[in-house]
């Protein structure tokens, strides 16, 4: 360091000093400026960038939000339909029983109609036999009676004496 000091020389010291200062005026316009201006454009890209990510982050909040609620309202509208699916398939089973019992009562007093009719219908014609057995009955029996002459007129006059004249 001795050396240096004795070495040391104003002139060399001044030109070197102008120099630098000059190579720091040319770096300044030329390198610093277009350094700065792509670190300064480089920080903005990056605001940008940021923002546009909170931005997009926001979005993608609201259309979560909007997918819930969406998601919300077609369950609300699948249980709607559901219950009126359900109480449209209760309706139409107990208007099915409803039509079944009305038809089965039809069908029923229809055969109680056509029993009863084919009742008296039976009774009509044991009636109508009955009658033509007793008339054949009763035929056979005054021919058996009247076949003999002592025993009509015997018959002739019970049949007097049980008529009492007033």
């Amino acid at each position: 360091m001795d050396k240096l000091i004795e070495q040391f020389s104003f002139g060399l010291f001044f030109w070197q000093l102008l120099l630098f200062v000059g190579l720091l005026l040319l770096l300044r316009k030329f390198a610093w400026k277009p350094i700065l201006n792509a670190v300064e454009d480089r920080e903005e890209g990056i605001k940008d960038a940021l923002l546009a990510a909170e931005n997009a982050k926001k979005e993608m909040q609201n259309l979560q939000a909007d997918n819930d609620k969406l998601l919300k309202e077609a369950r609300a509208e699948r249980e709607t339909m559901l219950k009126e699916a359900r109480e449209i398939k209760e309706k139409m089973i107990s208007d099915s029983k409803e039509q079944a019992q009305a038809e089965g009562d039809k069908i029923i007093k229809q055969a109680q109609a056509a029993i009863e009719s084919e009742k008296k219908a039976a009774l009509a014609d044991i009636k109508n036999q009955v009658g033509s057995l007793s008339v054949e009955i009763a035929e056979k029996v005054i021919k058996e009676q009247l076949s003999d002459k002592d025993k009509q007129l015997k018959l002739v006059e019970g049949l007097l004496g049980d008529i009492k004249l007033n």
